[in-house]
C-alpha cells in the first residue's frame, strides 16, 4: 500500500490547479506539475529546495522590492490561519509577471508546520473582465451621446420657435406697418401731398426699426462682430453692454471653427446673464487662452454661488451639450458662498 505522502502527490498531480508546498523554512518541497508548467519550468527538480517567496514573489507590479516578511502567502507556516487573495502577480522563470489569486493554507509536514499553496493564472478572467468594462463603457457612452443629441434637437426646435415668435411679434410687425404705411402713401400722393410725405417718413422709422431688430436676431444667432474681428474683440463688445463691470483679458491667436467661436460666445453671454439676474456678483472676469491643443475660455464671478446647471436643453445645460458636441468640455465649479467659476475647453 503507498504511503499518504505518496498518494498525496499521485492526487496532487492529476489535478489541474497549480498547487506547491513549502516546508516550515518557505523552501519549495513539492510542486504538481501544473504549477511547474504555468511558472515556465521543465521539472519539479528546478523548483525543488528553492525559497518560494524570493522565487516566484520577490517584487511588486510596480517594480518595487517586495519583502519576505511582508508577504502574506507564507503566513500559515506561522499562525496557522488560511490566508486568500484575489488579486496579485507571480513571476515566472522567463521574469515575466502574470496575475494570480492564491489560496495558502497550513500542512503539518514531519520538520514543522509548512504551507500549500494552491493558484489560478487570471489572465484570461482579467481579458474578459476588461472587456466587460469596456463593453459597458462603450454603452455609457453611447447612451449620454443619444441624450445630448436629443438635448441639442430640443433645444433647436425651442430655438428656432422663439426666433419665430420674436419676428412675428416684432421685425414682421414693423413691417407690415411699412407695407400699410406705403399704401396709403400711394393713395395720398395726388390729393394730399403733405399727408403722404408724413407718412413716408414714418414709414422710413419702422423700416429703420424692422432693420434693427432683424440684426438683433441675427445677432443671436451668429454676432457679425465674431466674424470681423474675433472673440476676443466680440466678447470685449458683450461685456461693455453688460450691467457688471466685467474684465476681458486673452488673446487668440489661431485661426477657430465657426462653430467653436460661437459657442465661446454663447457661453460667456449666459454666463453673464447668470452673473447679473442670480449670481449678485459686482465683478466678472473673463480670461481667453488659445494654447495648443485647446482653447479656454474662463468666466470668474465674485458672486453667491450656488449655481448648478438645469433644465433641459436650455442655459448651462443646453451649453454643456453644444460644447460636448464639439468634442469639448464644460466645467462649473459654484460652491454656497462663491465664488462661480466656469470653464470651457474646445480642443483646437
Amino acid at each position: 500500500m503507498e504511503s499518504p505522502h505518496a498518494l498525496l502527490e499521485l492526487i496532487l498531480d492529476a489535478v489541474p490547479q497549480p498547487v506547491w508546498v513549502v516546508d516550515h523554512a518557505g523552501h519549495i518541497v513539492f510542486a504538481n506539475p501544473a504549477a511547474v508548467a504555468v511558472l515556465g519550468y521543465d521539472d519539479l527538480a528546478e523548483l525543488k529546495g528553492k525559497p518560494s517567496h524570493e522565487t516566484v514573489h520577490h517584487h511588486r507590479p510596480d517594480g518595487s522590492v517586495y519583502p519576505a516578511a511582508e508577504c502574506p502567502l507564507l503566513r500559515p507556516r506561522m499562525t496557522g490561519e488560511t490566508v486568500r487573495c484575489d488579486d496579485d502577480w507571480f513571476f515566472r522563470r522567463d521574469g515575466s509577471m502574470f496575475p494570480i489569486s492564491w489560496r495558502s493554507a497550513p500542512l503539518a509536514l514531519p520538520d514543522g508546520r509548512g504551507a500549500v499553496v494552491a493558484f489560478v493564472d487570471t489572465t484570461e478572467r482579467r481579458a474578459a473582465e476588461q472587456v466587460v468594462r469596456e463593453r459597458d463603457a462603450a454603452e455609457i457612452r453611447a447612451a449620454e451621446s443619444r441624450a445630448t443629441g436629443r438635448r441639442i434637437m430640443e433645444s433647436a426646435t425651442a430655438a428656432r420657435r422663439q426666433l419665430a415668435r420674436d419676428l412675428h411679434d416684432g421685425a414682421q410687425q414693423q413691417l407690415v406697418s411699412v407695407l400699410l404705411e406705403l399704401r396709403l402713401v400711394r393713395e395720398e400722393l395726388g390729393t394730399d401731398p403733405a399727408r403722404a410725405l408724413r407718412l413716408l417718413e414714418e414709414a422710413t422709422e419702422h423700416t429703420q426699426t424692422a432693420i434693427d431688430e432683424l440684426r438683433e436676431l441675427a445677432s443671436g444667432i451668429h454676432p457679425a462682430i465674431l466674424a470681423s474681428r474675433g472673440l476676443v474683440s466680440a466678447l470685449k463688445a458683450l461685456a461693455a453692454r453688460c450691467p457688471l463691470p466685467v474684465l476681458v483679458t486673452g488673446a487668440v491667436e489661431v485661426e477657430l471653427a465657426d462653430e467653436v467661436e460661437a459657442c465661446a460666445y454663447f457661453l460667456v453671454a449666459e454666463a453673464l446673464t447668470n452673473a447679473v439676474k442670480h449670481s449678485h456678483a459686482s465683478r466678472v472676469m473673463v480670461t481667453v487662452t488659445a494654447r495648443e491643443p485647446l482653447l479656454t475660455v474662463e468666466v470668474h464671478d465674485d458672486g453667491i454661488g450656488g449655481a448648478a446647471p438645469s433644465g433641459s436643453g436650455s442655459g448651462l445645460a443646453g451649453l454643456a451639450d453644444r460644447v460636448d458636441a464639439l468634442d469639448g468640455q464644460l466645467t462649473l465649479d459654484s460652491p454656497v458662498g462663491g465664488p462661480t467659476v466656469v470653464v470651457a475647453e474646445f480642443p483646437l
